[in-house]
């Protein structure tokens, strides 16, 4: 009966324990997925404060044209000439739902595509519609998740023969 009583003593708090973890880790994914979605908001809106939010002081943030800069005060000077580009910021963005993997407590990895429709070439005419892929790393700091390193890429269709 002692036997007993401390397998399931310990079944318990294994069972606690697991329980306390799933939470905080959807805590941690939903917090995520937040910091994502204001980006993606702040994009839409111009609002260089929401897009910078997420990010930690020393963000190394590469575009799929293979701009990179690093640093918060870097990425805000880049993306002020790049929000004022009216041929940048046309069109319509269609997130997909982010894929996020823990590497650890502290580091995480979210992959996340942007089907981009109805952007324009700087001579107005239309581009094809754009497969846009995200790499993010997410380190927890000081219980917040914030990201530093952003890297975008994009899909090209292939070359034909």
């Amino acid at each position: 009966m002692k036997n007993f009583s401390l397998i399931y003593f310990f079944v318990c708090v294994l069972y606690v324990s697991y329980g306390q973890g799933t939470s905080t880790r959807n805590n941690d994914i939903e917090m995520i997925k937040q910091n994502i979605i204001d980006y993606d908001t702040g994009w839409d809106s111009k609002d260089i404060n929401r897009v910078l939010a997420g990010y930690s002081k020393g963000i190394d943030w590469t575009n799929a044209f293979g701009d990179r800069v690093q640093g918060k005060e870097e990425l805000k000077s880049l993306l002020e000439i790049i929000f004022s580009l009216d041929f940048v910021m046309s069109g319509k963005n269609n997130y997909q739902t982010p894929d996020i993997t823990f590497l650890n407590e502290d580091i995480a990895l979210a992959r996340s595509t942007n089907i981009r429709t109805g952007q324009k070439w700087p001579d107005g005419s239309p581009m094809k519609d754009r497969i846009i892929n995200h790499l993010r790393v997410y380190k927890k700091i000081e219980g917040n998740w914030l990201c530093m390193s952003h890297m975008i890429s994009q899909a090209h269709e292939k070359q034909r023969n």
